[in-house]
């Protein structure tokens, strides 16, 4: 894919416009939004690489809620039944008698009202990094310490959740990340939208949930307990938790391309792929030599070859002659496509 799928708008009952993209082709998944701002979104190469691959098999739909992104900037109410209606109009735009929900963070909560008050419409539901009580996943000294930036210095929070919390490091996805959220929205909107978070409670709606549902589980504990996804799955019908490995909170970072293969497999046939975390790596990286890895693997983060080239402790020019070595190696012609080949086949 070439640029980025255009932008459509969908109008909410209460009169608000709700961006949104459809790319590829499958059953339809709706990726539904926290913080989001998905034309900023796309030029961070790791969520690009996810998308473009999620889409070879599945119609993902991405949209930006209410305050947010390319959607209306005048959100008023940040409530539960305000997200309602963000993610029925987007289902309505997109003409989808029956779709599959992936819910992140704040959109958990939702996507678990959606799927038990309209249960005819939903076929599977993935959720990570969420609760049914919001606050439960949100109270961690860690989390409370970064949402007190929201309001003393937005580009130090920006920052500070796209490296520290979210754990997405250095180099060009962490700085792609943090200019995300940077222009997602205002503080004053952020703050609003992180109270009325801390107020979703979903409990009472789980038992309603007929949908399968998988709650996958990657947090330190400083950051989301994994009692706090174990308590969510086990409130549901169909629930399956699956624990990660690794501690990143966020998924298609740490064990992308397994990240990858369960999210689809999941939404394609329903089938949980538990030993994907220790699948075995690709006979073609097993060509590359171990300095060779080592590039790949920092390319695949967005970082420049001089900060490559400090990382490994070698000079640039080493760098870029294991570069051209390693791209002959896995037939692919830029860092775009080294990148994209190191998400897929999980060379991290």
């Amino acid at each position: 894919m070439t640029g980025e799928p255009e932008v459509r708008y969908a109008q909410t009952s209460d009169d608000i416009a709700i961006a949104y993209q459809v790319v590829g082709s499958g059953p339809v998944v709706i990726w539904m939004p926290s913080l989001s701002n998905i034309r900023a979104q796309w030029r961070v190469p790791a969520l690009r690489m996810a998308y473009e691959r999620l889409s070879q098999d599945l119609t993902l739909v991405l949209y930006d809620g209410r305050g947010t992104g390319s959607s209306d900037r005048r959100p008023g109410d940040l409530g539960l039944d305000a997200h309602l209606r963000d993610l029925e109009a987007v289902i309505e735009a997109v003409g989808a008698d029956r779709v599959n929900l992936l819910g992140y963070y704040h959109a958990v909560a939702t996507a678990v009202a959606y799927a038990a008050t309209d249960p005819q419409r939903v076929d599977r539901m993935l959720l990570f990094g969420g609760a049914a009580r919001m606050r439960d996943a949100m109270s961690p000294a860690q989390t409370q310490a970064l949402l007190s930036l929201v309001e003393q210095d937005w580009d130090l929070f920006a920052d500070a959740a796209a490296t520290a919390w979210l754990g997405w490091g250095s180099g060009e996805n962490a700085g792609r990340v943090a200019e995300a959220f940077r222009t997602a929205t205002t503080p004053a909107v952020a703050r609003d939208w992180f109270a009325e978070a801390a107020r979703l409670d979903v409990s009472d709606l789980l038992g309603q949930v007929v949908a399968p549902t998988l709650v996958l589980h990657r947090q330190a504990a400083g950051q989301i307990p994994v009692e706090v996804s174990r308590r969510l799955a086990e409130g549901l019908r169909n629930g399956t938790l699956v624990e990660l490995e690794g501690t990143t909170p966020t998924l298609f970072v740490e064990g992308g391309a397994r990240d990858l293969a369960m999210v689809s497999r999941w939404f394609l046939t329903g089938e949980v792929c538990r030993d994907s975390a220790s699948a075995p790596a690709p006979t073609a990286l097993t060509a590359l030599t171990t300095r060779e890895q080592d590039v790949l693997r920092l390319i695949a983060t967005g970082r420049t070859n001089a900060s490559v080239a400090r990382d490994l402790g070698i000079t640039e020019h080493t760098v870029e002659r294991h570069a051209a070595n390693l791209y002959r190696k896995l037939g692919v012609r830029s860092r775009a496509e080294a990148t994209a080949w190191a998400i897929r086949n999980g060379a991290d």
